[in-house]
């Protein structure tokens, strides 16, 4: 089979596309066709060299796939040849990932993808919805209807879907953007108020809709002002952190304790398959109902999935603003 696959760690040139012997699936696994496979900038962090876990050689990247199982292995009895699925988590803690024309897979790893949706669809919600939905969810954020959320950076991956679910799950959204394209980007997710971070006084604005503050923020930048996290803050807010592993900023303790808020940090892949699985649920069901569309901003053949890695750490580690919404990989 055709795969995207690195045998020594380094920039993106690393980047081999070749033939690989096609998986077989074992136990409780079934191997998909991959339809669409996404790019996130974790899948660069470790081709770059991010020594989270031992990778296996040659290995494959990519956490996140859409298409069809081909076959399926012993023991596994949830999932059906020719059924359509989506999922993530591949390319972590030293599983093989997804960019590959096929790939074996977990089946409780593994979601059904609604007949109306795309494999292209499907997949670039699949990391970012999933870490979206574990961080609006119990244990973290437990955002209600009726609520006000802050998300800064609403237009990129993660932060789309979390203004996307945010409006599904009755709450009021309150987005930033770095231009008024990407703000636009934010109002047509459903964002009811956008604000451009570099011209606007966030923090005023912020004020003027919610005098009170937000009851929910969400951080998507790596380094975190948290004295303006905190001015906008109500009594008892819970803060979301999904970015910055390196990051040391200063914190003010004293007007972040006055206010009881709370701050929460969580990593996806440290899911189990049975957390992982209520928000496949109701990723499916968004996306059925058409309340969860994912922003792709480039699409590539699996030949060119070096400058697909190129073009995502551009954006996620120099802030080269080329890129709004995901990166999707077709076999």
């Amino acid at each position: 089979m055709k795969a995207a696959y690195f045998e020594e760690t380094g920039p993106p040139e690393v980047i081999q596309y070749g033939d690989l012997p096609q998986p077989e699936p074992g136990e409780g696994q079934v191997l998909v066709k991959v339809g669409a496979a996404a790019l996130n900038p974790i899948d660069t962090y470790l081709r770059n060299g991010a020594n989270y876990w031992e990778l296996p050689k040659p290995f494959v990247t990519g956490s996140d796939l859409a298409g069809t199982i081909e076959s399926v292995g012993p023991g596994s009895k949830r999932l059906m040849v020719g059924q359509r699925v989506w999922g993530t988590n591949q390319g972590l803690v030293g599983r093989q990932g997804t960019f590959a024309e096929y790939a074996v897979v977990d089946e409780h790893w593994l979601y059904p993808t609604p007949d109306n949706v795309t494999d292209e669809v499907a997949a670039a919600c699949a990391l970012t919805g999933v870490t979206a939905h574990l961080g609006l969810g119990t244990g973290n954020a437990n955002l209600k209807s009726g609520e006000t959320i802050f998300v800064h950076g609403g237009s990129g991956g993660v932060g789309s879907m979390a203004v996307q679910m945010a409006k599904a799950m009755g709450a009021t959204v309150l987005a930033t953007a770095g231009s008024d394209a990407k703000a636009e980007i934010c109002t047509e997710l459903g964002a009811d108020h956008v604000f451009n971070y570099k011209t606007d006084n966030v923090a005023e604005k912020v004020l003027q809709h919610c005098p009170a503050g937000v009851s929910v923020i969400w951080e998507t930048i790596r380094e975190p002002d948290f004295d303006f996290l905190v001015s906008i803050a109500a009594e008892r807010c819970r803060m979301v952190l999904m970015a910055g592993r390196d990051a040391r900023p200063a914190f003010p303790v004293g007007p972040f304790y006055v206010k009881e808020c709370s701050l929460h940090g969580f990593v996806m892949f440290k899911a189990s398959p049975q957390e992982m699985a209520v928000c496949g649920a109701d990723i499916s069901k968004w996306l059925g109902e058409g309340k969860l569309k994912p922003q792709i901003g480039k699409v590539f053949p699996l030949s060119e999935a070096a400058a697909a890695h190129q073009l995502q750490e551009d954006n996620t580690l120099r802030q080269a603003g080329t890129l709004a919404g995901k990166i999707v990989v077709k076999p």
